[in-house]
């Protein structure tokens, strides 16, 4: 069968995750609007009867301001190395930018890899703008395809994974026991938290909030869970949990409709919120709530 590892590269907020989704058809890994929703490292196992490819979301490529930005750049550009075919996602709609150009000069550095050119969010866009990207793209890179697509609208998806399979090496299935993913449930139940203050809240909260699986039971027809929000400064703590704790209760209703359809199961879900001041600088604590590794 065919098989293989294709990363999904690309600046912050150019679609990684929802082509993910799309890919797997179904709801794996989290998506906003908001620059730098990705954090983590998240492989979908897409499978058929004749192939079996491992696609990677990877955090946004950016220039980063804190520890946690430097963390999610190595955790990209680690992944540079290890991909059969490497995918540049771009924002079609908005041409080809600095950002994009700074995401393919790290993608040269991988000299094996088949490097393909996806242009997204092609429905926001007519056939002359999306002419103009293509031809000023072919000047930049000799990239081994240029595919267009829409991974919001689902649409020209079952087109790139037929142009991947013919670049990818025939060979024996890389997992053998029906996984989906390397995350847990635990994370993905976190980042359902995550997503629903990303997508209530604005200004700086989006990018100062984590979120941390404290415990997580399986009964018969029941999960029970409970989630740590953590903030970095005592005002956005007041404005997650929002006067008379609206805000977070509505967090709540939200994140567990998404829980309770990935389980299949009814979610007592319970959340607080903490602050931790800097969090995003102190390995400390990026390594206990899972973002970062410990140094070997």
């Amino acid at each position: 069968m065919k098989c293989g590892v294709v990363s999904i590269m690309g600046r912050p907020n150019v679609g990684k995750s929802t082509l993910l989704n799309a890919i797997l058809n179904m709801k794996l890994a989290i998506t906003t609007d908001k620059a730098g929703t990705t954090r983590n490292i998240i492989e979908g196992i897409y499978q058929d009867n004749d192939s079996q490819i491992v696609f990677i979301d990877t955090p946004g490529i950016h220039k980063p301001i804190n520890k946690l930005g430097s963390v999610l750049n190595k955790k990209t550009y680690q992944n540079i190395d290890n991909a059969d075919i490497l995918l540049l996602l771009i924002d079609a709609s908005s041409g080809f930018g600095k950002g994009d150009k700074f995401v393919l000069n790290k993608i040269k550095e991988n000299e094996t890899a088949k490097v393909f050119l996806i242009l997204n969010k092609i429905d926001k866009i007519g056939s002359e703008k999306l002419i103009k990207v293509i031809n000023e793209a072919k000047d930049l890179y000799n990239f081994d395809e240029i595919i267009p697509i829409s991974a919001l609208k689902k649409k020209a998806i079952d087109d790139l994974i037929m142009t991947l399979k013919k670049y990818l090496p025939l060979d024996e299935a890389i997992f053998t026991n029906g996984e989906l993913t390397n995350v847990s449930t635990k994370f993905i139940m976190g980042e359902f938290v995550r997503e629903k203050i990303m997508m209530l809240t604005k200004q700086e909260i989006p990018h100062s909030v984590t979120c941390y699986v404290e415990s997580y039971e399986e009964y018969d027809d029941l999960v029970q869970i409970q989630v740590l929000i953590v903030v970095d400064k005592e005002s956005l703590k007041k404005i997650i949990i929002g006067k008379n704790g609206n805000m977070l209760k509505r967090i709540g209703i939200l994140a567990r409709a998404d829980m309770e359809e990935f389980l299949g199961k009814r979610v007592f879900l319970k959340t607080y919120v903490k602050v931790i001041e800097n969090w995003r600088d102190k390995e400390k604590y990026l390594i206990e709530l899972g973002i970062d590794e410990k140094s070997e």
